[in-house]
């Protein structure tokens, strides 16, 4: 399978940066198995989605193409980091309680990756694929700022597969047996410059500033004024989409 390799150029950005997922998110998945035995985290990156599993299962397999990502992961002693492709978990058959893939599965060969999941699936096991797509401060005029710089300054520069994370996933064929999962947000207390370092970890921003510079500092500068200065900290929200399902 081609791997698209988006982010080992930031990958020490995504792991101090990116947001972390809700405990609640964890504890439903963890509800929603038979057991607890083993998670396998496919395209785990640096371990945002592992280290929560980690605390609710007795071990935690989470695999990334992506040994750059890897390097940058957070260790558990219950968590294995292995570099695999999602078609090659190297997993027994019939052994995984739940498999989970965290703002990644637009990324992936998806017939394969499912595949996969249904060799690697106990009989009964659930997979749940998740991602999250523009923050929000919940201000009306940072907001406008913000989308303005997803859809225009950087839009351009988005990869053809973020058009799977804008239709929040409903338009991918998921082979399961959907279980109906409830709402989830991430949120953070962010200064601007906290912020400006997450923007810095997207792949858009990335293929931007390879062609043309940085284009961060110039957002920096246009809502330093609204978000009440760069060390101001303001409450910022993502919401976060799933598709959840039984073998």
């Amino acid at each position: 399978m081609t791997f698209h390799d988006h982010f080992s150029g930031v990958s020490a950005g995504y792991a101090k940066y990116r947001p972390h997922y809700p405990a609640a998110l964890f504890d439903w998945l963890a509800s929603a198995v038979d057991a607890r035995d083993l998670a396998w985290d496919c395209a785990t990156g640096t371990g945002q989605a592992a280290i929560g599993l980690a605390d609710r299962f007795t071990r935690v397999v989470a695999t990334d193409a992506s040994a750059d990502q890897l390097r940058h992961a957070t260790q558990r002693l219950n968590l294995e980091y292995r570099q695999a492709a999602a078609d090659a978990s190297g997993l027994p058959t019939h052994s995984v309680d739940l498999v989970t893939c965290a703002q990644a599965a637009h990324w992936l060969p998806r017939d394969a990756f499912f595949a996969e999941a249904r060799r690697v699936l106990l009989p009964g096991g659930v997979i749940a694929v998740w991602g999250y797509h523009i923050p929000m401060v919940r201000e009306e005029t940072l907001d406008a700022a913000v989308r303005h710089y997803h859809d225009a300054v950087i839009g351009p520069y988005w990869p053809p597969e973020r058009r799977l994370v804008l239709d929040r996933f409903t338009t991918i064929e998921f082979p399961f047996d959907e279980i109906a999962a409830p709402a989830f947000e991430m949120h953070c207390a962010w200064t601007l410059d906290d912020f400006a370092q997450y923007l810095g970890t997207q792949s858009a921003t990335d293929r931007y500033r390879r062609a043309h510079g940085d284009p961060v500092p110039d957002f920096v500068s246009k809502v330093e004024a609204d978000w009440g200065g760069r060390q101001q900290v303001r409450d910022v929200y993502f919401p976060v989409f799933m598709r959840a399902g039984r073998m």
